[in-house]
Parts: C-alpha cells; sequence; structure tokens
C-alpha cells in the first residue's frame, strides 16, 4: 500500500490529504476531530486501503492545511463543510462513505445533507448527532453560546493546552501505555501555532449551531436510511453512549458497537474497528450499492 501526501487549492486555501488505494475502488473519505488532523488516521488507512480508495483531508486550520487568520477566514462548521465539500469536487470523489469523528459529524453531516446522493453510507466513531450524546463535558463551551463574552471565552483556553490533549488521548483508556504520545504532541504542535487558539475558540462558538442542526441530521437519517455503523469508544467524557444509541431511533437496521476505551478509540482499537468497517462496508458498499453505481 503506498501512502501518497498531497496538496490541493480550494477556495484558495492549500488543502493538505492523504490518499491510499486505487482509486477504481469505492472511496470512504475519512473527516477527522478536534484537535487533530488526518494524521489521527495512520493505523486505520493502510489496513483499509487494500479494498478500499481512502482520501483524509485536514480541515481548515488544522494539520498541515492552512491556518489564515480567523480575521480572514470564518471558522464556522457551514464554512468548514463548504470548503471540504469543494475539497471532494476538486478530487472527483462522485459517491463515496463517509467516516466521521468529532468535528468530523458535523462536518460530514452537512455534505450528506445538501447531496445526500453522494453518500453510501456513514461510519461515525464518537460523532454526535443527538443531544443526549453531549455529557457534562460540555458545560464551559454551553457558557460560552450562551453568554459569548471576553471573559468566557477566555475560559476556554484551558482546553487548548497539552494537559487537556493529553486528557483526551488517554482518559477511560484502561492501558494508557498503548496510546503513543506522537498523536498528542503533534496535535500541541498545531495547535501552539499564532492564530490557532482564536480559530479554534471561533469553532467553539459556532459549535452550537451544530446542535441546532441535530434535528435536521436526524431527519435526513429517516429519509434516506444510509447505511449506518456506529464504533464508540463506551469512555468517552464529551459523547456519550447513548449518543450511539439514538442513531437507531431514526435508523432501525443501524449498527451499533462499543470499545472499551476513550475518544480517540483509533489509538488503542484500530485493529477491532478496522475489521468492523471492512465487514460493514462489505454489506453496505460492496452489496447493496453495487447495482445502484454501475
Amino acid at each position: 500500500m503506498n501512502m501518497k501526501y498531497q496538496n490541493i487549492r480550494v477556495n484558495g486555501l492549500n488543502i493538505f490529504y492523504r490518499e491510499a488505494g486505487k482509486k477504481t475502488s469505492p472511496t470512504l473519505l475519512l473527516l477527522h476531530g478536534f484537535p487533530s488532523s488526518s494524521h489521527m488516521f495512520r493505523n486505520l488507512i493502510p489496513l483499509l486501503a487494500e479494498r478500499y480508495h481512502i482520501v483524509a483531508p485536514d480541515f481548515p486550520g488544522f494539520g498541515q492545511t492552512d491556518l489564515p487568520s480567523h480575521k480572514e477566514f470564518a471558522y464556522t462548521f457551514a464554512n468548514l463543510a463548504e470548503v471540504i465539500g469543494k475539497f471532494t469536487e476538486a478530487v472527483e470523489l462522485k459517491k463515496f462513505s463517509i467516516y466521521i469523528f468529532d468535528y468530523g459529524s458535523p462536518v460530514g453531516l452537512r455534505l450528506a445533507v445538501k447531496h445526500p446522493e453522494r453518500i453510501q453510507a456513514i461510519i461515525s466513531q464518537n460523532g454526535n448527532a443527538y443531544v443526549e450524546g453531549l455529557s457534562d463535558g460540555w458545560n464551559p463551551i454551553r457558557t460560552y453560546w450562551k453568554d459569548p463574552s471576553q471573559k468566557n471565552r477566555d475560559a476556554l483556553r484551558s482546553m487548548l493546552t497539552p494537559q487537556t490533549t493529553e486528557f483526551q488521548y488517554v482518559h477511560g483508556v484502561a492501558d494508557k501505555s498503548l496510546v503513543s504520545p506522537d498523536g498528542r504532541s503533534l496535535d500541541d504542535f498545531y495547535l501552539a501555532r499564532p492564530g490557532a487558539h482564536e480559530a479554534q475558540l471561533d469553532l467553539f462558538l459556532d459549535y452550537a449551531k451544530n446542535v441546532e442542526l441535530y434535528p435536521e441530521f436526524q431527519n435526513f437519517f429517516r429519509k434516506y436510511k444510509p447505511p449506518f455503523l456506529a464504533v464508540w469508544g463506551k469512555n468517552d467524557p464529551f459523547f456519550l453512549p447513548a449518543g450511539a444509541e439514538a442513531f437507531k431511533r431514526d435508523i432501525p437496521d443501524a449498527e451499533i458497537q462499543f470499545f472499551d476505551t476513550g475518544h480517540f478509540a483509533l489509538e488503542t482499537h484500530f485493529e477491532e474497528i478496522s475489521a468492523a468497517i471492512l465487514k460493514f462496508l462489505g454489506k453496505a458498499v460492496i452489496g447493496r450499492f453495487d447495482e445502484r453505481n454501475q
């Protein structure tokens, strides 16, 4: 398997992405979370690329993609989705499945709502779309939503520290020695760049609009009932198991699997998750959608 590390211009931005697998194979678009990048998929991609075409971009303000000033670029989830949507067109993705994690969930679900005909299947790994999935860990951000004062904005800067990054990686992990420090160290490097904190604080504030869109996402699930797999770190301090179970309310055939790990489940369970994905996509894409996509 040859991994390609590439860049493409989209809306005036340099978008970095990883690509592997044959372009003639069904495509899986991997959408990362906070405060990470496509690097979080480094272990997963090789296990999927023998059978699937894998594309994993870094969002604007994350990873190797451009980090424009928040005064020049609107750090909203609608804008991230707009850029990633244009990215999929620039790299000529016609139909694809999406893997949505954390921030990747509101980005990917916006793509699905806008272009349902392009979405073959959805895999959610701790990517929420239901209010009951949000834990009390969101309370400081909820306070900022209710009162977007400078005081409440500054109070959230503690969530952009190496200590918080480490917490996200290791909380709920039974054996912390299984979690490589490299991933979180890279995330901390990106977070330390000039302008990164303001971009992230803008996204914290805008996340309220994702919650407002939950009913629209749920309506999409009910209307289209896409093949759906949730692979969930059950000890996630931010996105609760109830958020995974809720998908079955709107997609009765949704498959839900829990793993005894935390938020960044791929750090400890990438082999188990890849096996679940291969089995799921084998039915959902190779089977259900084969005739439709001829």
